[in-house]
């Protein structure tokens, strides 16, 4: 939270693609509600290749420096192997401790929901994604590379910290936000070691806190589930790995990718929040990415920010947007990028 008496000073990065166009969007909701300085930061494919630096080497120390950090989609195909994208997100994520990946999956039109006879009263849940360990962790190596005897290990990462912070983190979300359940899901029938230890510490933490209904479930099950029976879940903590795969079935669940909004926290230090969906650079240019993933991304960074009222004012400018039509072609309206963000500018005005 930031002191009352002081603007916020937000890290602009728009990234590569549809990013500069979604994330436009978003800051032009934020200059509607003022009361923070902006500082746009050009780190993308174009920066990278223009200059080969991917971050100033004091670019971390930069990003430590704001309150908060708002980033659009990286990720550019004349960068084949991302190093840009590599050391801006990721390595922001790490470099900073962003152990915590909070992606709300909520639906705000029934018609958006793919699923037949699912309302929005069924959609509606929370996904705690570890965000600095597990597979993503970069621990492994290729031995004799690109030739047939080719042998390429990725080792997981869990350790106590890591795995108690973000259960210990969605338990309390849970009960401060007066959600009755939580499901931890894993794989610990297989991955038996690693697994194990995600078992052991929910069983820990879950005793701390009585009054909420704490499930398990393999990472399949629950998948399988989410489709079948969304209205079942409250709030689900998992590793770095499933995490990224489930919240991507909980955005088709919203409608697509392009409405997800989600934020990398390190509670009380400088968080990082981004729209969901990829850079996609064949749309980019065309003005027809939808802005709603990163305007609400924008949401939840007021929110910690200590804003929560202009937070809820985004949230229903958006959805009266959405429940109007007023979107573009990807969740069935006819408007344009900026027209999408014109929509909600006017319900927030």
């Amino acid at each position: 939270m930031v002191e009352s008496d002081r603007r916020a000073l937000v890290a602009v990065i728009p990234g590569d693609g549809i990013g500069p166009e979604v994330v436009e969007e978003a800051v032009r909701v934020l200059d509607a509600l003022g009361g923070l300085t902006l500082n746009n930061f050009p780190w993308s494919a174009d920066h990278y290749l223009a200059t080969g630096v991917t971050i100033p080497q004091d670019g971390y120390d930069q990003l430590r420096g704001c309150d908060a950090i708002l980033i659009g989609a990286l990720g550019d195909p004349r960068v084949p192997d991302n190093a840009h994208a590599r050391d801006i997100l990721l390595g922001t994520r790490f470099a900073l401790d962003l152990y915590v990946n909070y992606r709300p999956v909520r639906l705000l039109d029934d018609r958006l929901c793919p699923l037949k006879g699912r309302t929005c009263a069924d959609v509606n849940f929370v996904v705690f994604r570890e965000n600095t360990e597990g597979l993503y962790a970069g621990i492994g190596g290729r031995l004799n590379a690109g030739t047939d005897e080719e042998v390429a290990v990725q080792h997981e990462v869990n350790t106590f910290k890591g795995v108690n912070r973000i259960i210990r983190h969605a338990f309390e979300f849970a009960k401060t936000h007066g959600h009755p359940r939580i499901c931890m899901t894993d794989k610990s029938n297989a991955m038996t070691h690693g697994h194990a230890l995600w078992q052991r510490v929910f069983r820990e933490v879950q005793a701390d806190y009585p009054g909420i209904e704490a499930t398990h479930l393999y990472i399949d099950a629950l998948a399988m589930l989410l489709v079948q029976d969304p209205g079942r879940f409250d709030v689900i903590v998992t590793n770095n790995l499933f995490g990224d795969i489930i919240t991507d079935i909980g955005g088709a669940l919203q409608g697509g990718l392009g409405m997800a909004a989600s934020a990398n926290l390190h509670p009380g230090r400088t968080s990082m929040f981004e729209p969901v969906h990829g850079s996609a650079p064949p749309l980019a240019g065309k003005n027809v990415a939808n802005p709603i993933g990163a305007i609400l991304s924008a949401g939840l960074m007021l929110d910690t920010l200590g804003r929560s009222d202009d937070a809820r004012r985004v949230e229903r400018a958006v959805e009266g947007a959405v429940k109007a039509g007023e979107v573009t072609r990807d969740v069935g309206g006819t408007l344009t990028t900026r027209e999408a963000g014109d929509a909600v500018l006017r319900r927030l005005r």
